[in-house]
């Protein structure tokens, strides 16, 4: 009989046994859990202060730049001119645990990618002029003179609202043919992103592109502002063929400007070249 006995509280403190290890696995368990929660809790609110932290220093920023574009606009109400050097330059503001670099640049010192076509009631039709300017802009930027026609073409395909494709461009039977298709957006330009997804335009000549166009909510030809241009940017000016195509001269020709700028287009066109 004692030998029975014995056997069965063998049984009894192996069932014991097992029974505190599989509480300590589900307390294990438990924990971790509950500490991968906690970690995950902690890490929210960190990201959710630092968010919060952020907006804070793009509201201040935005606040500074619509200051200095109030003051810009009080030297010359009649004109925006670039009295002190402002467009473009990186001006610095301390902020707690830091700094805020930002820069006010007038905006439409750029080619205007939406006037490749011209708006008539709800259409949208290629527009030579803008093709020219924008092929010449890119010549100017290193693209070969037949690949800047392509793309020309292709941008404005693109953009305007039929779907036959000009002689060098490209309408959706070209890019419904491609591993993913798509079609083309005969719609304007919300962002220069876009232009990724046209013929022509490779990685390297979006790069190219980039810094110097624009997608405006208008089809007007590029506004180009003659009193905040900068000598930098004489490419923009040489794009629209009425001065020199030399970047040097067209860089002295904008270098000559009045501190306060000109009054109108005539008193500009009326200086000389260099």
């Amino acid at each position: 009989m004692n030998k029975f006995q014995n056997i069965g509280a063998g049984k009894e403190r192996g069932a014991a046994l097992l029974t505190v290890l599989l509480l300590v696995a589900v307390i294990a368990i438990l924990a971790a859990h509950g500490i991968d929660r906690l970690a995950g809790a902690t890490k929210l609110a960190s990201n959710a202060r630092e968010l919060s932290q952020a907006k804070a220093y793009l509201i201040a920023a935005e606040t500074i730049g619509m200051q200095s574009a109030e003051q810009i606009v009080s030297v010359s109400p009649g004109r925006t001119i670039n009295v002190g050097g402002w467009n473009g330059r990186e001006q610095k503001f301390p902020v707690p645990g830091g700094m805020i670099a930002a820069s006010l640049a007038d905006g439409g010192n750029c080619f205007n990618i939406n006037s490749l076509v011209t708006q008539r009631e709800d259409i949208l039709l290629a527009r030579p002029e803008g093709l020219a300017q924008f092929a010449r802009l890119m010549v100017m930027l290193g693209i070969l003179d037949g690949d800047a026609a392509d793309i020309a073409e292709s941008v404005s395909d693109w953009i305007d609202s039929d779907t036959t494709a000009s002689p060098r461009g490209a309408e959706d039977q070209y890019y419904l043919q491609q591993d993913h298709p798509y079609r083309t957006a005969n719609a304007l330009m919300l962002d220069v992103s876009e232009l990724r997804a046209i013929k022509g335009i490779t990685e390297d000549i979006y790069v190219r592109l980039s810094p110097w166009v624009c997608a405006l909510p208008t089809t007007d030809l590029s506004p180009l502002n003659i009193n905040t241009i900068r000598p930098e940017q004489a490419i923009l000016l040489a794009m629209l063929g009425d001065v020199p195509a030399d970047l040097t001269l067209a860089r002295q020709f904008l270098g000559r400007r009045p501190e306060l700028g000109y009054a109108s287009l005539n008193d500009f066109w009326a200086q000389s070249y260099p």
